[in-house]
């Protein structure tokens, strides 16, 4: 068997080698990928080659993935695929999406093309695509995405909700896979605005945690990339956000230069096991620890003394070195802390 996230994973990020499946799916906000920015393509393979299908946003040069892949190639001794979409957009500012994949683990079936977009929802159309795992003939069709970000998050909800249009368009156009929507969001997964999504049994791969840089080391600011899945109809192992400054050695500053601002994410689709990564690469397979630096409102609710209202007031009041620091909320009283901290429920800080 192909261990596509062990053997993978493992050999480009060091993470442990006890857990299997038989093939990691990813998404990556790459940050103006193609322009003249000084982008470390090495370093992205570095980390790229941790997984073995990629969704691929904010591509600015179809060359600048031609690029990438044959980095890839060049690190792992294995042939790599790839292709970008056309340009889209409705101002003079263009992206393109671009899938990448390891040859012996995945291949393109059919289906590559940019969605129609017959009501113009969408600022920038999504591009989708059918795969199939090599090993055991599983398919899954991609949907790429990057929301517009706009002045507020009332901006990006249109979007949104229209990917239950995408999502059912996708089991029409690709019945027999599993679906996937994968890119970068620009809001988190626990926004209502979601709710017509997982009405119609889509899941998001992370729940907690956060992918966006910033400038502090060790800082991660929003949810906004993330896998949407079909629960009822992918063999779902576990998922994770990758912190690559850390893998890489690199200061924020030095990773939002030269790499990407975003933080990529990914899933592991098979029949054998848990992801199982090791603390440099926050998971997201199962009940842990709420990090109350990181959680999104809907994680920091589950801890007793703590609703959304004092969700988002400890949101404001972050970073906090120690649980005590919750005191600093409104509401949260030495007496109302210790409940929280005797509940177990938070991660060590």
């Amino acid at each position: 068997m192909t261990k596509g996230i062990t053997v993978a994973l493992a050999v480009a990020l060091g993470l442990p080698t006890t857990a299997a499946a038989n093939m990691t799916i990813g998404t990556w906000n790459l940050e103006h990928l193609g322009w003249d920015n000084g982008k470390r393509l090495d370093d992205v393979a570095h980390i790229a080659k941790g997984g073995d299908l990629w969704a691929l946003t904010e591509v600015m040069d179809e060359a600048a993935v031609s690029q990438l892949e044959s980095e890839l190639e060049a690190q792992t001794g294995e042939s790599w695929s790839s292709m970008t979409s056309h340009e889209v957009g409705r101002s003079s500012y263009q992206e393109s999406y671009a899938y990448l994949w390891r040859d012996s683990q995945v291949e393109y079936t059919q289906g590559a093309v940019v969605y129609m977009d017959p009501g113009d929802e969408f600022a920038r159309e999504p591009y989708l695509a059918e795969f199939r795992d090599v090993e055991t003939g599983d398919k899954v069709a991609m949907a790429a995405v990057h929301i517009v970000y706009g002045d507020s998050r009332a901006d990006r909800t249109p979007e949104i909700k229209q990917l239950a249009e995408i999502w059912d368009w996708m089991r029409e156009v690709y019945p027999d896979s599993a679906r996937i929507i994968a890119g970068d969001f620009n809001l988190e997964p626990d926004h209502e605005a979601w709710q017509l999504l997982r009405d119609q049994s889509a899941s998001p791969a992370i729940t907690s945690g956060a992918t966006t840089l910033g400038t502090t080391d060790g800082d991660y600011a929003n949810l906004y990339d993330n896998l949407w899945f079909d629960q009822d109809a992918l063999d779902f192992t576990g998922s994770g956000i990758v912190r690559f400054p850390e893998l890489l050695n690199l200061t924020h500053e030095q990773a939002r230069d030269v790499v990407s601002d975003h933080a990529p994410v990914y899933i592991g689709v098979g029949d054998v096991g848990i992801v199982d990564l090791d603390e440099t690469t926050s998971t997201d397979s199962g009940p842990r620890c709420i990090d109350i630096n990181e959680a999104t409102v809907s994680r920091l609710d589950e801890l007793p003394q703590v609703g959304p209202a004092r969700a988002d007031d400890i949101i404001d009041a972050r970073p906090f070195e120690s649980i005590d620091g919750l005191t600093r909320v409104d509401g949260l009283g030495p007496a109302r802390v210790e409940d929280i901290e005797a509940s177990d429920m938070v991660c060590s800080l």
